[in-house]
């Protein structure tokens, strides 16, 4: 026998006994914890006045997912607040890894940004205890959606609910516009009114759709959704109360739409919603009792997201996982000498009367002036996150992003379905694109805005890196 066809022979007898390349085999856990405050009375945090709660509505809580496919363990978390910053949401990472064994960096903890949800700080004894109670809350959904871990099957898809979604952001008719906190005049303006005599048009547009993760086991028995869609909370809750806003009633109804048991967990999460609310501009919208608006907004995007769920067909239990991870320096903005001194004067007014012919929250603002000169840092650096599942891609930004950017990474994505989430790992503030950022208005001025006026596209640029790299 000639030797090349011995060689070819041995070659064909090794394949025999050689284990086939594994597929990923996906599996799932979901899980639910109660992170409502225990002491009230408690500050709402969200504008510039105070704003305390005296009871809760409905239950604020932490909602986490966590995906395995034998090489990649990831979470994903929604948490009921206004914004959580990095130092509280790493300690439950930390308590979270320590448990499970899941890498901090294959975490992504979003928040919803309801505006009635509790602060985060440690300034009193309470506060300090919320504190507390938060971090473990958010650490048990972790811990117990890992330990829920069991064989299970994915899909996503999208549909749109452009009904509920607005640009706040407004060119106003002509003698319209009001100067801003600055002395100045802006081309846009934020909320400014549902008059036709006001407005002109919007300055910007809107992502009309829910996208969403479909997770079921072997039965096909839904075990988790988890959905995005780019509105800002709804507000109009009860005065004084606290409540998860519309993120947390569609977790209550969701289960219904899909037949879920008690164990199933529905799971809301912001999108790019900078400059989207739920205000119909142009339109007299008829008067709502308490938590009317938020129902019917949940209760729509249920609805649409049930639409989404009937187009994925066949769930999928091959779905490979993948996490990426980058930390971005940014610039801190700083004002000029002019304006500086500008804040310094209007800081100095003490008469009434003086103050009250200033511009609407001129002090407010001169003092954030003041507070970006004096601030020691010169540098900002922020988490990015994007996540491979499957054909989906999911980008995680830890800022009240513009919908110009979420629609941009959308369309450049080279995954068939990509979700972007904000207020992920953090919340630094509002992220205008460079072109809003030229016609102002209350997201683009500074203290509202605290990073460099490119950073948007930064941001763009190492998220399209990351998801080339997921993709590969």
């Amino acid at each position: 026998m000639k030797p090349i066809l011995i060689t070819i022979l041995s070659l064909l007898s090794l394949a025999a006994v050689l284990p086939a390349a594994e597929k990923p085999i996906l599996r799932a856990g979901a899980a639910v914890a109660d992170i409502t405050p225990k002491d009230f009375p408690m500050n709402m945090p969200g504008g510039f006045s105070a704003n305390q709660a005296t009871s809760a509505h409905d239950p604020l809580h932490a909602r986490a997912m966590v995906l395995a496919d034998g090489t990649t363990t990831l979470a994903m978390v929604v948490v009921d607040n206004l914004g959580a910053g990095p130092d509280v949401l790493d300690e439950a990472k930390n308590i979270a890894s320590k448990a499970t064994g899941i890498p901090v960096d294959k975490m992504l903890i979003s928040s919803t940004h309801t505006h009635s949800g509790a602060s985060l700080n440690q300034r009193s004894a309470s506060a300090a205890a919320y504190w507390k109670l938060f971090v473990n809350g958010v650490a048990e959904s972790i811990i117990k959606a890992h330990a829920a871990l069991q064989p299970a099957s994915l899909g996503a898809a999208s549909h749109p609910l452009p009904e509920e979604v607005f640009n706040r952001r407004w060119y106003l008719k002509p003698g319209q516009m009001p100067l801003n906190p600055f002395g100045r005049m802006d081309k846009v303006k934020m909320n400014p009114g549902t008059s036709p005599a006001v407005l002109d048009h919007p300055a910007g547009p809107t992502d009309p759709d829910i996208t969403l993760i479909s997770v079921q086991d072997t039965k096909r028995k839904p075990l988790a959704l988890f959905a995005n869609y780019s509105l800002h909370y709804v507000g109009g809750g009860p005065g004084g109360q606290m409540s998860a806003d519309y993120f947390g009633e569609f977790a209550r109804v969701m289960p219904s739409r899909l037949r879920g048991d008690e164990n199933f967990v529905a799971i809301m999460s912001n999108g790019t919603s900078g400059d989207i609310n739920n205000i119909p501009f142009g339109i007299t919208r008829p008067p709502r009792e308490p938590f009317e608006q938020i129902r019917i907004v949940a209760q729509k995007a249920a609805d649409t997201a049930w639409l989404a769920h009937q187009k994925i067909g066949k769930h999928r239990a091959d779905v490979s996982l993948g996490m990426r991870q980058r930390e971005i320096t940014l610039k801190y903005r700083k004002p000029t000498a002019e304006q500086l001194a500008e804040a310094k004067a209007v800081v100095a007014i003490k008469d009434k009367e003086a103050i009250e012919k200033l511009p609407r929250l001129a002090q407010n603002y001169a003092r954030s002036a003041i507070g970006a000169a004096e601030r020691p840092e010169e540098t900002l650096t922020v988490k990015l996150q994007a996540i491979r599942i499957g054909d989906l891609a999911v980008c995680g930004i830890p800022f009240e992003a513009f919908v110009e950017t979420g629609l941009d990474l959308k369309k450049r994505s080279p995954f068939l379905q990509t979700m972007v989430i904000g207020l992920a790992n953090g919340r630094h503030g509002y992220l205008p694109t460079p072109e809003q950022h030229e016609l102002g208005g209350y997201e683009t001025w500074l203290g509202t805005n605290v990073v460099q006026e490119d950073t948007s596209v930064i941001l763009t640029k190492n998220l399209l890196e990351m998801l080339a790299e997921l993709k590969k």
